[in-house]
């Protein structure tokens, strides 16, 4: 066999796995058909939050009047913040090829398919390995009627090309990459309109939290139109004319400049030839994978989007990491919760279960909240947006998901995971101190509430015993 591991795409996932197995003494290539770093590093997770960053700092520019600073109004050079996304791009997807190189593991460019169990074919040279570890990644679900042109009507990778600023914006799905784009495009000074088919968004979270990152969209004066569906669109003179349709069939028309296309993500692999050696694939494009994330072939595992959902990166660094143990000899296995965060203004960071999935799992659900209107350092940020949840088993008292939306929340929901992946029960959060003034106290004080006894929010739930004198 030409190599111990090889591992095909080069995405969070993939060059997680190349790097683990060869720190494991394996021998790996990782073959990449197009850009180092796949989706993420070029055309997803890091571009999109340089372009968040560039509209966060735009609105701190407008606000800072309100305490002491006036910077005037901020002009967009819009040519100067493509050069400086696509510099950060660069010092990532430089940053692993430097890792690779120190890794030893060997990095072949073009476009792998499957020729038999143990061989694939890149181009006219053809590769042996032991194992493989498939990590091709997904791309963007197309609408009909719809077609994206990479102008007016754009994917999640035509939108990082802000060539101007539309007077209209419609986002069609109101989900992270939907939400994300939308408050970019509104700080840039875009009117934005969000269009979701589910009667919320972010329809797959808690849906306090959806509810209050709705009304944080609102009040930015990004319009939300829930329990609503495209259905077609024309080009005029004028512009683009969307027609959608609402609750009881209800039709009216939306004149808008640019869309975007934001429904979802299919996972790439028709094109590796997987079935044809005995690989099972889905109907809808994953792959079945155990717990060691092999697939119906033992030694052929597939991690992050081709594998299953959720389709984010750290959960196929996490699987990459496992693969590529599993595969070098380890007794490794996935099993651990994983956080989700939208970075829009303010975030909303979520891990575990939502209080309606712990019902629906038969738990008997205690909540605790914690509005971060109450929270000292909010007021400090000059924000009283958001909300802190957190869901326990109310016979073990164990944390079971949170919930929280406000400033760095992407960054706070770390501890929640953490607290769920040893055990914590709210208890344990309750009496954990916290530093003050910190947003992080908040995740104490909604335990604290839990319990019946928060300080600074009125209290409800199980009151706290009284002491005896």
């Amino acid at each position: 066999m030409d190599y111990d591991i090889v591992v095909i795409g080069s995405g969070p996932g993939g060059y997680h796995a190349a790097i683990r197995a060869a720190q494991l003494g394996m021998k790996v290539a990782c073959v990449e058909k197009g850009s180092m770093g796949g989706v993420c590093l070029n055309v997803g997770c890091i571009p999109t939050k340089a372009l968040l960053h560039v509209a966060h700092e735009l609105l701190e520019a407008r606000h800072a009047k309100a305490y002491g600073i006036d910077f005037g109004e901020p002009m967009i050079d819009l040519a100067a913040v493509g050069a400086w996304k696509d510099s950060v791009v660069r010092k990532m997807t430089d940053g692993v090829g430097l890792l690779f190189k120190g890794s030893k593991v060997e990095s072949i460019k073009g476009e792998a398919v499957f020729t038999g169990s143990h061989e694939i074919q890149i181009g006219d040279r053809r590769l042996t390995a032991e194992r493989f570890i498939v990590a091709t990644g997904s791309r963007p679900i197309q609408i009909p009627g719809f077609e994206v042109d990479g102008d007016v009507i754009v994917d999640s990778t035509s939108a990082l090309m802000v060539a101007g600023v539309p007077e209209r914006f419609l986002a069609i799905g109101g989900s992270a990459i939907g939400l994300e784009f939308s408050d970019i495009y509104n700080a840039f000074g875009s009117e934005v309109t969000v269009v979701e088919l589910l009667d919320e968004i972010n329809p797959a979270g808690d849906r306090d939290a959806s509810r209050e990152l709705r009304k944080s969209l609102e009040r930015r004066g990004i319009r939300v139109r829930t329990s609503t569906r495209a259905v077609g669109q024309k080009r005029s003179r004028k512009g683009i004319e969307v027609e959608l349709e609402g609750e009881e069939g209800k039709r009216e028309k939306l004149l808008v400049d640019k869309i975007l296309v934001a429904v979802g993500r299919r996972p790439n692999g028709e094109d590796l030839n997987l079935e044809t050696i005995g690989v099972q694939v889905e109907d809808s494009g994953f792959v079945p994978v155990n717990d060691h994330l092999q697939t119906s072939l033992p030694h052929i595992y597939a991690i992050g989007d081709l594998a299953r959902p959720p389709l984010l990166a750290h959960k196929a660094m996490k699987e990459g990491l496992v693969a590529a143990e599993h595969a070098s000899g380890l007794p490794s296995a996935y099993d651990t919760v994983v956080p989700a965060v939208i970075y829009t203004r303010p975030e909303l960071a979520s891990v575990g279960m939502t209080e309606q999935e712990a019902t629906e799992a038969g738990y008997r659900v205690r909540t605790g909240r914690f509005p971060l209107s109450a929270s000292g350092r909010a007021a400090t940020l000059d924000t009283d947006e958001g909300v802190i949840k957190v869901i326990a088993d109310r016979e073990t008292d164990l944390l079971l998901g949170f919930h929280m939306v406000g400033p760095n929340a992407g960054d706070l929901v770390g501890e929640a995971a953490l607290a769920i992946e040893m055990g914590a029960t709210l208890e344990d959060i309750a009496l954990t101190q916290h530093a003050h003034p910190t947003l992080a106290e908040g995740i104490m004080e909604a335990a604290e509430h839990a319990h019946g006894r928060a300080i600074h929010i009125a209290n409800r739930g199980q009151p706290s015993p009284r002491p005896s004198l």
